[in-house]
């Protein structure tokens, strides 16, 4: 969908498509995702696109807020939050459930509701739960919004770890061992559960890594060494999220891939590496996000395996039926096989985030990508496709 195909009035000018970014959520993620909405509102054209920023607060109230990119940056190692670029501390946005009318809503205790206009796309930089995980997607398809990104099932899928290689090992894409706990589990027989771990050690060795099953970020994940410290690395885990998941540790290359979906279908982006952090066990999310340990783009893997963790991105993608974007993460194991880990549907998007680096070494920059994704979402329909 272009700018000649919004709908016009016959004495009104022609409008630009109005963009609402939405950021910000009640998960672990929040400050994450307000980096994420920083770099995407500066590289959005302003002279193509109208702009609407939404935050989400961590309490879950949508509100109006500055359109201020530079305060939405980690600063003394801190993450930012919404809270400090609501415009009210009262009022609240809403977006109508009713795909005949988009327009969006500002209300306040004690005033007459505000009419902001209508929007023809939203750009969702949520990461994680209520965001992320299908819970907007479902929202917005009800609103019959365009959005940017993947739809409800695909974005469910790339969020619960546990499902996510369930359904790669049906398409025949390789993951690592593992075990699931369900909040269930722990909670009528913790001895078994914990049982279920061990025998996954005793099976293929320490380390594990004990991780929130619906989560990102590297957040609540506990590189565990041995059995003393499972207990506390159960505990982080389920701060986050009741149902966890424990992957045994896999030798081998971290490679990404970038997949973006063209109009001609799904193409991967070149590779890249993550090297191990010098300063950290594992990548986790201070060596992500605080410290910004450097990947190395393109990956120096030979044309064969370069072909072949692209063709799997892209399988990967279509296996989970994504839209838009998926970063696709690889182990490159040791005996030269690639197993997938996870994909995510909405992986990290600030300028220095390896999704975003990978398409720049191929020739699309930040800009232009943020462009190609808010083009692709106007050109798809909400619904059923």
């Amino acid at each position: 969908m272009s700018t000649e195909n919004l709908p016009q009035s016959p004495d009104q000018p022609q409008r630009k498509p109005r963009v609402a970014v939405v950021f910000g959520g009640r998960s672990s993620e929040h400050g994450i995702s307000m980096v994420t909405a920083g770099a995407v509102l500066r590289a959005i054209d302003r002279t193509k696109y109208d702009v609407l920023p939404i935050g989400i607060t961590q309490s879950g109230r949508w509100v109006l807020t500055a359109d201020e990119p530079e305060r939405m940056a980690i600063t003394e190692r801190r993450t930012p939050n919404v809270e400090q670029l609501a415009e009210s501390g009262e009022g609240g946005v809403v977006l109508p459930v009713d795909p005949a009318n988009r327009e969006v809503v500002y209300t306040e205790p004690g005033s007459v509701p505000k009419a902001l206009g209508e929007i023809d796309v939203v750009f969702p930089v949520l990461h994680g739960p209520y965001g992320e995980d299908g819970t907007l997607q479902g929202l917005l398809e009800l609103s019959g919004v365009p959005y940017v990104g993947s739809g409800v099932l695909a974005s469910a899928v790339g969020q619960d770890k546990e499902y996510m290689k369930r359904v790669f090992t049906s398409f025949g894409l390789k993951v690592g061992p593992y075990v699931v706990i369900r909040p269930r589990e722990w909670e009528q027989d913790e001895s078994a559960a914990r049982k279920k771990i061990i025998d996954l050690a005793g099976d293929h060795g320490w380390p594990l890594f004990v991780k929130p099953a619906r989560a990102g970020s590297s957040i609540g994940i506990t590189k565990v060494e041995d059995l003393s410290g499972l207990d506390d690395a159960i505990a982080e885990a389920q701060r986050h999220d009741p149902k966890i998941l424990v992957e045994a540790a896999l030798r081998g290359r971290e490679i990404e891939c970038g997949v973006l979906e063209f109009e001609d279908g799904p193409r991967a982006s070149v590779p890249a590496e993550i090297p191990p952090p010098d300063a950290h066990a594992y990548y986790d999310f201070e060596a992500k996000y605080i410290d910004s340990t450097p990947g190395i783009v393109p990956a120096p893997l030979t044309p064969e395996e370069t072909a072949e963790v692209q063709r799997l991105a892209v399988d990967a993608f279509e296996a989970a039926s994504c839209e838009g974007l998926v970063r696709a993460d690889f182990f490159l194991t040791e005996d030269g096989e690639f197993v997938i880990n996870e994909i995510n549907t909405m992986p990290g998007f600030t300028p220095i985030s390896m999704y975003p680096q990978m398409w720049q070494a191929g020739g699309i920059g930040y800009a232009d990508l943020v462009d190609r994704l808010i083009e692709a979402a106007l050109r798809r329909s909400t619904g059923l496709r």
